[in-house]
């Protein structure tokens, strides 16, 4: 039974870990052109001032990102 419940643990956190880490890869890089078009998707009202920022910057002037 012990050993049951270590296994079911150790399974546990590998799925944990390997959810994280997927989830975390899954945004864009700023500037990109899935970014801009993620961007756009996304309500105005909804923006930060950095993306509001940096969406001008590299969607709309088109800097090529860093």
């Amino acid at each position: 039974m012990k050993l049951w419940s270590l296994f079911v643990k150790y399974i546990l956190s590998i799925v944990l870990v390997s959810s994280v880490a997927l989830l975390s890869a899954c945004s864009p890089k700023v500037g990109s052109e899935d970014w801009c078009t993620a961007l756009e998707e996304k309500p105005k009202g909804d923006w930060t001032a950095n993306e509001g920022g940096d969406y001008a910057k590299y969607c709309v002037f088109g800097a090529e990102p860093e």
